[in-house]
């Protein structure tokens, strides 16, 4: 049976649903999920930065969303690859490792490197702290071609409870993110600085302070000089 790691190539026959600019909150009693829609700026720079490339290679760190599999799949013509970053970390914390975080991370990815066009990092890198935040940040830096690009999130509120955050793409303007149960708390929130420090490989192309209190920013990897 296909896991989550699977290589996909999927083309959507769906097309993308447009909703309002104004936040919607849905908060149901019995599995306690919350529900918010909010405009995005830097997925359109995302998609406008993988436009040109020849069936491109799209690294999710999940969980797996299957519309946004075909979203992606209708608007470049992608394969994605989802792994699911927040469930090693929750495996981690119910083995009592999580200080082997670091060292996982650095050969947690089979992909070659330079062999990713563009990375889906969302908003986990919060979740980490600074020494396993780093070596995530390394490896994905490693896997990006010359001239890919990489979308994080990185919140600026404390939020409180242990749970994690599941991103559904509603068209290239407007993400609704779902709130699920964790065993990881949000860490300190990572300055400007720090996070430029996490991916100083990567040069920074766009950066969107966003309503909704989260940091919204593009990396792209610099082609090497002649």
């Amino acid at each position: 049976m296909a896991d989550a790691r699977s290589l996909t190539d999927l083309f959507g026959i769906l097309g993308p649903r447009r909703v309002g600019e104004t936040a919607s909150v849905v908060d149901t009693s019995v599995t306690h999920v919350t529900e918010v829609s909010y405009p995005t700026q830097a997925l359109q720079k995302f998609l406008r930065c993988l436009h040109g490339a020849d069936n491109p290679l799209i690294l999710d760190l999940g969980p797996v969303v299957g519309s946004n599999v075909t979203f992606f799949g209708e608007q470049l013509g992608c394969r994605i690859r989802v792994e699911d970053v927040a469930g090693d970390i929750d495996k981690h914390v119910k083995e009592g490792k999580l200080e082997q975080l670091p060292e996982f991370f650095t050969g947690r990815f089979t992909q070659e490197p330079g062999s990713v066009d563009g990375i889906l990092c969302w908003d986990i890198l919060d979740y980490l702290d600074r020494p396993a935040a780093q070596a995530l940040a390394t490896a994905l830096c490693r896997l990006l071609k010359p001239e890919g690009c990489l979308l994080g999130l990185f919140s600026t509120a404390d939020t409180p409870g242990q749970v994690y955050t599941k991103y559904v793409v509603v068209d290239e303007s407007t993400l609704r993110y779902r709130t699920y149960p964790g065993l990881r708390q949000r860490q300190r929130s990572l300055l400007n600085g720090d996070i430029i420090k996490l991916f100083k490989d990567l040069r920074v192309t766009d950066s969107f302070l966003m309503k909704s209190k989260l940091r919204e920013m593009l990396f792209r990897k610099p082609a090497p000089r002649a």
